[in-house]
């Protein structure tokens, strides 16, 4: 006989742990469910910048016009494993129609909304944690290590600008007077002072799990394998896993899509590989995120590292990791430091993607019984805390906050 429970949240990821917490702390039963620790997927493997700059979307006219070059170059930023290519075709097909200026635009209007308040909720929510002591505010910076890479990006630079964006532009004597250690020759940089940073993201999310249990949620650990509404909620079942709940909210990141489906709704949902390389070092060479936004990769100082991670792959799931791209972000690295020894670690993890770069939070099509919150991409992080905000309102007939009309299932 199933199990009966209020609520069950599919992933123990930053946005599935930061909705079990925001509806513990509102007094609901919460069940988390998934097969893998919390927070060891893409949760843990991140650049741990809360993004709220990050207002353009992966797909825009710029990236359709070099799309073919970027795809099927090895070297690119932006890759495709040659094996995966006839099972994305129909995921490529939407990026490219949403790369195009109006629909890129309109996504980066959708983005700009859903970033406004994320520094706020995150501090809050760090407080709430105990984790604020694992935050920085010394922003983020973008090199652009050319000129001509430095006066390409200033239309990039004024549209985030006019959409409320805090960004300044500094010349290399700046950003050697910001970063001492960085080898600046040329170009120029954009810093985003109001970024925050995660000096280890994978404790953060500890520490949020932590708080999930003691709000009185159970996180369990089990694989959802077949989802079938029934009784005016939804039965879920797995090995060793049978729950009948009132309310399901599928945070399940780049697994989510066979579940949506299963729940009735077809999700444009593909998966980027992103990579990640550390070294342990004592005393670290920045003291802040840094892009060199040729590479497409990230410089982070987290706690007793120096993490290099980015850089996208659409390959799927289930392939391994690709030496190829493990070998360009450490050539990366290396163009900026070239001293770095061979990594300590390194490691993979899965972006959950969707065509224009927004995610899916809300009610499925089928009914509100079934809630999703998945499809954020890069800025899962950087979301987690308003995702959570928005499923509460959804769950407890709160009002809806602004952006949710774009972020609905019925979209697509």
């Amino acid at each position: 006989m199933a199990e009966a429970i209020e609520i069950a949240v599919i992933g123990a990821g930053v946005v599935g742990l930061a909705i079990a917490h925001r509806l513990a702390t509102e007094g609901r039963e919460v069940v988390v469910i998934d097969p893998a620790p919390p927070g060891s997927g893409a949760s843990y493997g991140n650049a741990g910048t809360v993004a709220d700059y990050a207002i353009q979307p992966v797909g825009t006219p710029a990236v359709l016009k070099s799309l073919p070059s970027l795809l099927f170059d090895r070297n690119s930023p932006l890759a495709i494993r040659t094996m995966a290519f006839p099972s994305l075709v129909p995921w490529l097909l939407r990026f490219a129609r949403q790369s195009l200026p109006g629909a890129a635009r309109g996504n980066a209007l959708a983005l700009t909304e859903l970033l406004s308040d994320a520094l706020t909720r995150w501090q809050a929510l760090a407080e709430a944690i105990g984790a604020a002591g694992l935050l920085r505010n010394h922003g983020c910076l973008y090199w652009y290590r050319s000129d001509r890479a430095f006066a390409d990006a200033r239309a990039d630079i004024a549209f985030r600008r006019a959409c409320g964006v805090r960004v300044e532009l500094l010349d290399p004597r700046e950003i050697s007077a910001l970063e001492p250690g960085l080898p600046v020759e040329g170009g120029g940089g954009a810093f985003f002072p109001g970024a925050l940073f995660m000096t280890d993201p994978g404790r953060v999310v500890s520490l949020l799990a932590e708080a999930v249990s003691a709000r009185g949620a159970r996180l369990l650990t089990a694989r959802v394998t077949d989802l079938t509404r029934r009784d005016g909620g939804a039965r879920l079942t797995g090995p060793g896993l049978d729950i009948q709940a009132r309310r399901v909210i599928i945070a399940a990141g780049a697994h989510s899509r066979p579940l949506a489906r299963q729940a009735g709704d077809a999700i444009p949902l593909d998966t980027e590989r992103g990579y990640h390389l550390e070294w342990d070092m004592e005393h670290l060479p920045i003291t802040r995120p840094i892009c060199p936004t040729a590479q497409g990769f990230y410089l982070c100082p987290m706690a007793g590292r120096l993490r290099a991670a980015g850089t996208v792959e659409l390959g799927g799931l289930s392939a391994p990791p690709s030496p190829h791209r493990i070998a360009r972000l450490l050539e990366g690295a290396r163009s900026v430091f070239p001293d770095l020894p061979e990594p300590d670690r390194e490691w993979m993890g899965f972006r959950p993607s969707i065509p224009d770069s927004l995610p899916v939070i809300g009610p499925s099509r089928g009914g509100p019984e079934v809630l999703f919150a998945f499809g954020h991409g890069h800025i899962g992080l950087t979301l987690a805390p308003r995702t959570a905000a928005m499923i509460a309102a959804q769950v407890l007939g709160q009002p809806s906050l602004p952006g949710s009309e774009a972020v609905r299932a019925d979209r697509f």
